[in-house]
This record gives C-alpha cells, structure tokens and sequence, in this order.
C-alpha cells in the first residue's frame, strides 16, 4: 500500500473516536440536564469525576503499552477492543434504571464503562501513530487527516444525532432519540475500528528494551520540557474550547430561542473546520508549528474580544461567530497533535527512554482532567448566575452565563500563549533530534 493511502487508512479511525468523542462533549451534558432532568450541578459532577477517572484510565492504559505490546500487535487489540467500546458507549445513553440516586448512580456507571472502554482502545491508537512514520512531514499530514476526519464525524453527530436517533428509535421524546443515535454511531465506529486494525502496519519498529518502570516513565515525562510545556499549554487551550463547545446549546436555547440552529451551528462548525484543516496544514509549513499555536490563540482571542463588546442575539450571525471560531480553533488542535509524537523523540534524546505510550497516556490524563475543570467552571458559572434547566432565564442570569462563556476562556487562551512560548520544539528543531538519535543508534 502506498505511504500515503496507508496514513490516510490510519487517519480514518479518527472518523470512528471522534463519533464516539463528539457526542460526549457536545451533547452529553445537554442530555443531562435538558432530557433527563438533572440539575447543572449534579450533571456536571458525574461528567467531572469520569473525566478525571478516564484521564486514569489512560494513563494506566499508557504504562501498560510501553511495558506490555498486545499479542499479534495494535492492529489485532484495534478489532477486539472495538466490540466493547461501542456497546460501553451504548449504555451512556441508556435512560436511568431508577428514580431518584439509584437512576444517577446507573447513568454515572454506564459514564464510567464508556470511558474504560474509550481509554484502553484510543490510547494504543495514539501510540500508533508514532509508528506510522517517523518523519516530521508525514506526522503532520497524519494530524491534519485525523483532524480532518475528526471534523466530518463532529458535523454527522451535531446534525444527525435527534433527526437520525429519532428515525431509528421511532420516538420524538428526546432520551430515546440519543440512545437511537447512540446504537447507530456504535454500529458505524465499531466497523471502522475493525478496518483500521486489519490494515495496520508499522514503517518504524522501535528497538526493544527492558520496560521502564512506571516511576521511570514519570521521571522521564517530567524532565521532558517539550512534553510539559505541550501539555500544559493544552491544558488551558482545552478549557477554553471545552467552555465554548459546551455553551453552544445553551446559548442558542436561552440567549437566541432556537433549538435547532443551535444543531445546526454545531454541523456547521464541523464542516468549516474540516475546510480550514489544509489551510492550517499549509500555515505549518510556512510557520512551523509551534508559529501556528501562536497564531491560532490570538485569533481566537481577537474573536472572543469581539463576542464581549458585540452583544449576539440572532442565530444567523451567532452561527457565523461560531463557524469563524472553529474555523480558527482547529488550528490549535491541529498543532497540538502535530507536535506531541515529537515530544516522544525529545524525551529520548534526554532521557534515553521512549516511553509512547507514557506521552499518550499522560497526554490524555491532563486532556480529561482540562475537561473536567472546564465543566466544572462552566456549572458553576451558570450556578452562580441561578440557571434552571427548562425556563425563562433572567436578565441578570443571561448576564452572568455569557461572562462565564467569553471571559473564562479568553483568559485560559493567553495562558496558553505564554506557556508554549517556553516550548523547545520550534522550526526544525525535531529534524534536528531524529538525526542525533540515528547517530547514536536510538531509532
């Protein structure tokens, strides 16, 4: 298969995660608290405290993927793994079993499966990708098709999760059509997962080595300054999104009263952001990546700036707003994951450990854990703004929603600014790494 086709394959399961992922952070807290009826606070709860839990669970995922290689390789722990993680995802949206803290405790576990499942088939899958190739260019192409594929499987889920779930489920009623949607996207995910695996193969086949112990891995993280400074960078640059993503459905329902162009921007942002990957991958090339963070972040705070001083109350220009700001932060997770399999190489070179799965891992422990803050900080603005799901908003709640939604990520971006600032991995300084390794017989 030719170099490109085989990374394009590999891209694909992006498609399939991102089926999975999308749904949960656009729709999952909406479901709480608008078709299931739990307050703000206790929704945010169970969604912050299997965040945290899921960043764990990758994390644990990680470790035994640098000192323990599934048998017959990822590719075959793909397909198997597959199975689990779409009937896990299934019974996220499964309606509570009971009334009362019986039936939370039956949707925080069903939480808890989904993202087991989720952290023990995405992390291996991020590994891999520091195997398809080594080179620099071909990570970045490898990025912006994940990103790609990201993107179109965020428009299917923002426009066809109620329309599609309610075809399949046969019911308007709101839970039914989630869990509708939910069987379909597991049916399509799983069969994905299962094509990626069968066509897996490796360019680069690291040298073994004794595994590193845990401690040993975590040392080797946090003396990595690409690796930290990356991730810490992240963190606040996922806040931010997370915050705006989540608000979306709130804004359109309470601000602008139209439920439905609230889905319809989500599908819009997904198409626009799929549109601006080649964009941004162009950028990359002219600016190196580290130059694209840079641009990207002052972008998007140029674009928040502008939400504080022009009060948007009309769908059409609320959806343009929002399509422009995707458009804009699909730059940053672009660069992001077009950076981090380098932070593997950099560690080794300073460390004499690689340790993927450890990056991985460790990368999506502090990626949950982003999430989980930005939830948090977004129920307890709106709590502290006196949001009750299914009424009229107040004047002065409008107000104080809308502060939490600008402002909290506004200040989250310029902490990203600074932190990347410090990150070593400029211009052709990864180039430069994989050379000295090849020299001292690492790779």
């Amino acid at each position: 298969m030719h170099a490109r086709a085989r990374l394009l394959l590999f891209a694909f399961g992006d498609f399939a995660f991102n089926l999975y992922w999308q749904s949960i952070m656009l729709f999952l807290l909406f479901y709480y608290t608008e078709a299931l009826g739990l307050k703000v606070a206790t929704a945010a709860a169970v969604y912050t405290i299997a965040s945290v839990w899921d960043g764990l669970a990758n994390f644990l995922a990680g470790a035994v993927a640098d000192r323990r290689e599934p048998g017959r390789g990822y590719g075959r722990f793909l397909m198997l793994g597959s199975i689990p993680l779409g009937l896990a995802f299934v019974l996220t949206y499964v309606p509570p079993l009971a009334a009362g803290w019986w039936g939370i405790a039956s949707i925080f576990l069903g939480h808890l499966l989904f993202r087991t499942a989720y952290a023990a088939v995405n992390v291996p899958y991020l590994a891999m990708s520091a195997r398809v190739s080594r080179d620099s260019r071909d990570r970045a192409f490898l990025a912006g098709m994940r990103m790609l594929f990201g993107t179109m499987a965020a428009v299917l889920v923002a426009r066809g999760t109620l329309p599609l779930g309610a075809l399949l489920s046969g019911s308007v009623v709101p839970a039914h059509a989630y869990l509708g949607a939910a069987i379909l996207f597991a049916l399509l995910g799983t069969a994905i997962l299962m094509l990626v695996g069968a066509f897996y193969r490796e360019q680069m086949v690291p040298v073994r080595t004794a595994p590193p112990s845990i401690a040993a891995s975590l040392s080797s993280l946090a003396t990595n300054r690409a690796f930290v400074t990356l991730n810490l960078a992240m963190m606040a640059m996922i806040v931010a999104v997370t915050i705006l993503n989540k608000s979306v459905l709130y804004y359109f329902k309470y601000f602008v009263g139209d439920d439905v162009a609230g889905q319809s921007a989500l599908a819009w942002m997904g198409v626009v952001g799929a549109a601006a990957v080649p964009l941004w991958m162009l950028l990359q090339r002219l600016l190196g990546t580290r130059g694209l963070w840079f641009l990207a972040a002052g972008l998007c705070m140029a674009g928040l700036v502008f939400f504080v001083g022009v009060h948007i109350d009309r769908a059409g220009p609320m959806q343009l707003f929002l399509v422009a700001m995707q458009a804009v932060i699909v730059g940053l997770h672009f660069a992001y994951w077009a950076m981090l399999p380098n932070t593997v190489e950099y560690g080794e070179r300073a460390t004499g450990l690689r340790v993927e799965g450890a990056v991985f891992g460790m990368a999506a422990l502090l990626q949950r854990i982003a999430i989980g803050l930005a939830t948090a900080l977004l129920a307890a603005g709106f709590d502290a703004a006196g949001y009750v799901a299914n009424v009229q908003q107040s004047a002065a709640t409008l107000a104080t929603m809308r502060g939490t939604i600008a402002l909290v990520p506004l200040g989250f971006l310029a902490v990203s600014v600074v932190v990347m600032w410090l990150n070593p991995l400029g211009k052709g300084a990864h180039a430069k790494i994989v050379k000295d390794l090849e020299e001292r017989g690492g790779l």
